[in-house]
């Protein structure tokens, strides 16, 4: 049976080539009917949007905290009172008053209580030490003992001036030899730490401080206003004694604006308190203290002689600070200074961290 179909298929069709089997193949799939197109839109694609870098912003603390120009005033000045208040909180639990030479190792500490917390900042503020005004690659050089000799003839004066008023009877000396050399050392010693401690912790960091968010003579006014304020505390103090103590502080600004340091205004203040306290043995700041040189006595009206306060609260103190003040910038001239390259930058207007506007 196969092989009559087969006879048959061969008699109707006859054998393919090869070649007419693919031309036959290629004929058939391409009349085949393509797909329909699909009725329903294909999905959009999502519009990419234009690429931008990550913003980046800071968080709310260090915002905060910290400016343009680092750890922002307010926040400095808090931290610095804040540590001094507790380093002289300790050493006052640590105090012996019994001991002798305490007034000494008491003013030391106060010393470090204003130095240690400044130093702290300095680190976190990335600032050099000179920033605040007591460079020690310029300790005790001419400055400081320019200041020195300002200070022992600003209060000679006053006492001159003072004499020839009749407010003051100088009397006779009351040591002598040993005794005489031993106080006169140990007075220094003490006046030394008390024109240091004073000056940086009035006119050092918290001067510079303030003065980047205030400006240099705000600053300047403000703190001057605290240092007179501060001696009411003192026995014997009265207001005009407080008011000459804000008018020395604020000559003594003027020197760190005019020299770029404190030395000058350091050792003037020392040099001013030995005098005043040990060589003329007069009250300083309504305090008399032991070991003088003289028998000296303030007499006559309190408003010339000073009274209890000393002679910073005779009316004579202002002029000779008033002198003094026309004296120092007569010799030192703004545009002499301006230009040395060791004077320390401080900030003249707010926001400011550089010396950069005109007197």
């Amino acid at each position: 049976m196969r092989k009559d179909c087969e006879a048959d298929f061969h008699g109707v069709h006859p054998p393919l080539s090869e070649l007419d089997v693919n031309a036959l193949r290629r004929r058939t799939q391409s009349s085949e009917p393509s797909p329909e197109p699909s009725s329903q839109p294909s999905p959009a694609r999502a519009p990419s949007g234009p690429t931008f870098a990550a913003a980046t912003q800071p968080s709310y603390a260090r915002t905060l905290f910290l400016g343009p120009d680092g750890l922002r005033p307010g926040w400095g000045l808090v931290f610095y009172a804040v540590v001094y208040s507790a380093l002289r909180q300790i050493s006052l639990l640590l105090a012996h008053p019994t001991i002798a030479l305490w007034t000494f190792v008491d003013e030391c500490s106060l010393l470090l209580a204003a130095t240690i917390p400044a130093v702290v900042l300095a680190r976190v503020e990335h600032r050099p030490w000179r920033s605040y005004g007591l460079p020690v690659q310029r300790a005790f050089e001419p400055a400081f003992w320019k200041g020195i000799l300002w200070g022992f003839s600003a209060i000679t004066l006053l006492m001159v001036a003072l004499y020839e008023f009749h407010a003051f009877d100088f009397g006779h000396l009351v040591l002598h030899g040993l005794r005489l050399a031993k106080f006169g050392s140990f007075w220094a010693a003490m006046f030394l730490a008390v024109g240091l401690y004073e000056e940086f912790f009035f006119r050092g960091y918290s001067q510079f401080t303030l003065a980047r968010g205030t400006g240099f003579w705000p600053a300047a006014l403000a703190l001057s206003v605290l240092f007179g304020w501060m001696h009411l505390g003192n026995p014997g103090e009265q207001w005009q004694g407080a008011l000459a103590a804000a008018a020395i502080g604020l000559f003594f600004c003027f020197t760190l604006r005019r020299t770029g340091s404190l030395w000058f205004a350091v050792g003037f203040h020392a040099a001013w308190d030995w005098g005043e306290t040990f060589f003329y043995s007069v009250p300083d700041s309504g305090m008399k203290s032991p070991g003088h040189l003289l028998s000296s006595s303030l007499r006559g009206a309190d408003w010339l002689s000073g009274g209890s306060v000393g002679p910073e609260g005779s009316v004579l103190c202002f002029v000779v600070i008033a002198l003094t003040w026309i004296a120092f910038e007569k010799t030192h001239p703004a545009a002499s200074i301006r230009g040395h390259r060791e004077i320390v930058p401080l900030p003249a207007t707010a926001g400011s961290s550089s010396l950069r506007s005109s007197e």
